[in-house]
C-alpha cells in the first residue's frame, strides 16, 4: 500500500471514530503530542502527516497498517458528496468482539450491512457511563442454539443488530419486553431480562427452555452483563 493511500485511510478511520463519539481532536492531540490545529488540518485535507506523525496516530489508536489495508472487509466513510453518506453502516463481528471490544478494529469485521440513512437514529440510547467510549451498533450472526430458545423472534443464521448503548433494563416500548444480548461467562445468549434480588432473570421465548437465574458478583451491576438491546433482526431468506 502506497503512503498516500495509507494516509487517506488513516484520515477516514480517524473521522469514523470521531463521528462515533469515541475520539476527538483534543483527545488525539493529547495522545500523540501533535498540535490540535495540525490534526484538524490533516482531517480536512489541508496538510499531510509526516511519517513520524502518522506513526504517532497509529500507536495512539492501537492501529496497524494491516488494519487499514483490509479495505474489502469494512466500508470506510465515503468522500464528501458520495451518495453512500445517507447510509447507516453496521459492522458484522464475532460475538466475542460484540461483548468485549469498545472499538471494533478492521480485522474484527467480517462483513458490514448497509441500512437506509436514519434507520438507527430512531433508537434511543440508555447506556451506563462505562459504555460512553464504545462504538454503538454492531451486528452478530445468530447460532442455532441461540435461535431455538427465542423462536420465533430469532431465526437460525439471522443477523441481530445490537445497540450497545442500551444496557439499561428500562423497557423501550411497554408492554413489549426488550430483547437483549447477555454475557454469560464467555458466551452470549439472547433473552428477555429482569432483575431481582441481585440476580438477572433470563427468560426464553420458547416454553421448552427453562428460565435462568444469573447471580451478579459483588461489584457487578446488570449493565455490566447486558451486551445491548437487539434493535432488529435480518433473517436469511
Amino acid at each position: 500500500m502506497k503512503f498516500l493511500e495509507l494516509h487517506e485511510r488513516l484520515r477516514l478511520e480517524t473521522w469514523r471514530r470521531i463521528d462515533l463519539g469515541v475520539l476527538s481532536t483534543a483527545l488525539l492531540a493529547r495522545q500523540t503530542g501533535l498540535a490540535q490545529a495540525h490534526i484538524s488540518n490533516f482531517l480536512h485535507r489541508r496538510r499531510r502527516l509526516s511519517m513520524p506523525a502518522l506513526d504517532r496516530i497509529l500507536m495512539a489508536q492501537a492501529l496497524s497498517i494491516e488494519d487499514l489495508a483490509v479495505s474489502d472487509r469494512f466500508d470506510f466513510p465515503p468522500p464528501e458528496g458520495n451518495q453512500k453518506e445517507s447510509m447507516d453502516i453496521v459492522p458484522i463481528v464475532s460475538q466475542t468482539v460484540a461483548m468485549t471490544a469498545p472499538v471494533v478494529s478492521h480485522r474484527a469485521v467480517a462483513h458490514s450491512i448497509h441500512l437506509p440513512g436514519g434507520t438507527l437514529a430512531r433508537f434511543p440510547a440508555r447506556r451506563a457511563v462505562s459504555r460512553r467510549s464504545w462504538e454503538r451498533f454492531v451486528a452478530v450472526r445468530v447460532t442455532a442454539a441461540q435461535a431455538l430458545s427465542m423462536d420465533p423472534l430469532l431465526r437460525i443464521g439471522a443477523i441481530a443488530v445490537i445497540d450497545r448503548h442500551y444496557n439499561s433494563l428500562a423497557v423501550w416500548k411497554p408492554p413489549h419486553p426488550n430483547l437483549y444480548g447477555v454475557r454469560v461467562g464467555s458466551q452470549m445468549v439472547f433473552r428477555h431480562v429482569s432483575f431481582e434480588a441481585s440476580r438477572l432473570i433470563l427468560r426464553p421465548r420458547s416454553v421448552e427452555y427453562p428460565v435462568e437465574l444469573l447471580e451478579l458478583a459483588a461489584q457487578e451491576s446488570p449493565s455490566d452483563l447486558l451486551v445491548g438491546r437487539v434493535c432488529f433482526c435480518i433473517a436469511e431468506l
